[in-house]
């Protein structure tokens, strides 16, 4: 294993503390007047996906975390579990509702996602940027109501619910960013 150098902290960044991985998710530089520069940083913990702050001293070493991602494909779920296969060498994960997240609630058979481990064992999953999914329930629109921006709650075939434009029906075709769970655009069904 590796290590880094606080000179090499940046956002994205994958280290491994007391033999937990963490993702670098804010790093600031801070050189007071007297002394040695410090590296103020938030740390997502992979394992429990919470949030730390931590302050290191220039010159300090982290260890670098065997964390992989590639490309795997939803197979089904079982029970609370999700099935999970390598695109590549075909060998599946499963992980558990907590592992998945809110990525559940946009998952369809067959689609490809990508897939995080941490010492060749699964720890999580994050759904395409975008997908296209049927909307499997939309209250009518009310007549007259023609205000642009007037939005309703609608439900997606894998359970989601966002909001939507009220002229969006049951059996309209939407594309969803799962990042921040919103109505992009209505779409036609995907071949």
């Amino acid at each position: 294993m590796g290590t880094v150098s606080t000179s090499d902290f940046r956002k994205g960044l994958k280290v491994q503390i007391d033999g937990t991985p963490y993702l670098m998710v804010e790093m600031n530089f801070r050189k007071p007047g007297k002394g040695t520069a410090l590296y103020e940083c938030k740390m997502k913990n992979l394992l429990r996906n919470t949030v730390v702050d931590r302050t290191y001293r220039a010159g300090q070493v982290l260890e670098e975390a065997d964390v992989m991602e590639f490309t795997a494909q939803y197979l089904y779920k079982q029970g609370d579990s999700f099935v999970f296969m390598n695109n590549q060498d075909y060998e599946q994960y499963e992980l558990t509702a907590d592992q998945v997240g809110d990525a559940a609630k946009y998952l369809k058979e067959n689609m490809d996602c990508q897939l995080m481990t941490f010492n060749g064992n699964a720890i999580s999953v994050f759904a395409p940027n975008h997908v296209v999914l049927q909307v499997e329930f939309a209250e009518p629109a009310p007549k007259g109501n023609t205000a642009t921006g007037v939005q309703k709650p609608v439900k997606l075939e894998t359970g989601a619910e966002i909001l939507a434009p009220s002229f969006i029906n049951t059996g309209d075709w939407l594309r969803v960013d799962t990042r921040t769970d919103e109505y992009i655009e209505r779409t036609n069904a995907p071949e």
